[in-house]
């Protein structure tokens, strides 16, 4: 027993010495790695299957995502991109197939113009995301770990996280469509809250 307690010590030590290795990243890296698993075998999958695991895994991910450590993007030599062009395509291809006429569904823009999504798009996004960030990271050098944890970061901010959301309301309506009542924007109290 005090063999364990000075070993827990001892990471919890290397743990603060090199936020690389701290236990947010490693549950960001544990998610992302299971989302990728299973986002790769997507044509094995019912489109049921699909929504449900994206509706389980998509908050997980936003949140992993928000409690990232903020690292700077260090020597360019080591910030590699994994996912071909290719391999994004068979999985967006497999995606859109899957969903068929539910692929698309409509978001605000920064105009709060309609514009047409599709949920295809956004999970293979995410998908190259993660895959990417999985891969580097798993080069186990400090620097490579660092860059990887950064691009994962700030793909949140501006690509992966935005898509995360919208494709999980998308895929909320979806699944829950009987239980969400029609008239639910005519109500008053609805009104006044978005005005706030």
């Amino acid at each position: 027993m005090p063999n364990q307690i000075a070993n827990d010590q001892k990471m919890d030590k290397n743990q603060t010495e090199d936020p690389t290795i701290a236990k947010p990243v490693i549950e960001m890296l544990t998610v992302a790695n299971e989302y990728c698993l299973f986002f790769e075998k997507a044509a094995s999958y019912k489109t049921a299957e699909i929504l449900d695991y994206y509706h389980k895994i998509a908050p997980l991910l936003y949140l992993k995502g928000a409690i990232l450590p903020d690292l700077p993007l260090n020597n360019e030599a080591h910030n590699e991109r994994y996912v071909t062009e290719e391999e994004w395509e068979t999985v967006f291809k497999e995606l859109r197939e899957k969903f068929g006429k539910i692929d698309v569904y409509y978001i605000h823009d920064h105009n709060f113009d309609s514009v047409e999504a599709s949920l295809a798009d956004n999970m293979a996004d995410i998908y190259q995301d993660m895959k990417d960030f999985v891969m580097l990271y798993q080069k186990n050098i400090q620097i490579a770990r660092q860059n990887a944890i950064a691009n994962l970061s700030s793909q949140y901010r501006w690509r992966w996280g935005p898509a995360a959301i919208q494709a999980l309301g998308a895929v909320h309506q979806l699944l829950f469509k009987e239980d969400i009542s029609p008239d639910i924007l005519k109500d008053e109290n609805w009104e006044l809250r978005t005005e706030n």
